[in-house]
Order: C-alpha cells, then structure tokens, then sequence
C-alpha cells in the first residue's frame, strides 16, 4: 500500500506528464486531436472564400483593411495546420466543418438584409466575431489537446494561430466601438 505522500507524488506526476507522447499508436484523444484539426484546416480554407467578400461589402476602408489582413493570416493557419500534421507524420483528412458553414452562410444572409444600412459594418464585425470565437475556442483546444498529448512543436504551431485569432477579434472590437457602432445608429 502507497503511503499519502508516495500517492500524492504519482497523482501529481501523472497530471504533468502527458499519458502518451503523441506517437501513432491508437489513442483516443489524438485520434480526437486529427480530427478536429481536419474540421478547423477545412473551416479555415471556408473562410478564405468569405473574408474577400466580407471586405468587399465592408463600408468603412478600416474593417475592409481588417478582412484583407486576416484572410493573408488566415492562409498562414492554413500552412500551420498543415506543417502540424507534417510534424505528426500525419496527412489532414477531409472534412466538411459545418459549424464554420453555419457561420459563413449567416454572414451571408446579414450582407444581404444590411446591405444598405448604417449598420452593415457593425453587422458585419458581428458576424466575423462569431467566427473569431469559434476558432479561438477550436484553437485552444487543440492547444490543450497537444500539450497533453506531449506535442511541443504542434503546441507552440497552433499556440501562434490562437494569438493572431485573439488579436484579430479585438481590431474588431476596437473598429466596433471606434466607428461601426456610433454609425449604426444614425
């Protein structure tokens, strides 16, 4: 029998300690892991098809600016989730993300009922935080997922794609409370 102390020691240790080092024997939360970086690798590639027109339907040449720049970040995700993949001797399967689907067709419907309103721009950044969200919360736990899994380089890969997906839903922010906001009112 373990004394207390030689317990807590193991259940501390094994907290720490990922159960697997990621290799390609079965285990359920790397087949987990594959699978949601094939849904977040198809929802990026979704979302180089709409940001352009998201630009396009923009008002203000701020929030254009911000689609333009996140559709040239969001081909770099792309890259990384694939060099992840790369790094797990893994190729990314196909799969449909209809979460991202969902979001995009919603975007679409708000670019057509918005069109001429004071409130597109709003409406817009709206619609792309929603996006922004999604990732962030797909990305951190695909972060979670490889740190457990003792994945280091896919950690710090996928930890950079979090970071550029936080920081493009705060430009939003700022760009909705500095402009689309006010003008939405009017």
């Amino acid at each position: 029998m373990k004394s207390r102390k030689e317990a807590s020691a193991s259940t501390s240790r094994s907290k720490k300690e990922p159960q697997d080092n990621g290799g390609n024997e079965e285990n359920p939360l790397r087949e987990a892991f594959l699978d949601e970086l094939a849904d977040v690798h198809n929802a990026e590639k979704q979302l180089t098809k709409a940001l352009p027109k998201m630009a396009k339907a923009a008002e203000s040449s701020e929030l254009k600016e911000a689609f333009q720049s996140h559709l040239e970040e969001t081909e770099g995700h792309i890259k990384r989730l694939e060099e992840v993949a790369s790094s797990l001797e893994e190729s990314i399967k196909r799969k449909t993300c209809k979460g991202m689907e969902g979001l995009i067709e919603e975007g679409e419907e708000i670019m057509e009922e918005f069109s001429d309103s004071e409130a597109l721009d709003a409406t817009l950044i709206a619609a792309a935080q929603k996006v922004e969200h999604y990732e962030i919360a797909t990305y951190g736990t695909l972060v979670a997922w490889a740190e457990e899994l003792g994945l280091s380089e896919a950690v710090e890969l996928l930890q950079e794609t979090l970071d550029e997906e936080k920081s493009a839903d705060e430009k939003l922010t700022s760009i909705a409370e500095g402009l689309a906001n006010a003008r939405a009112q009017q």
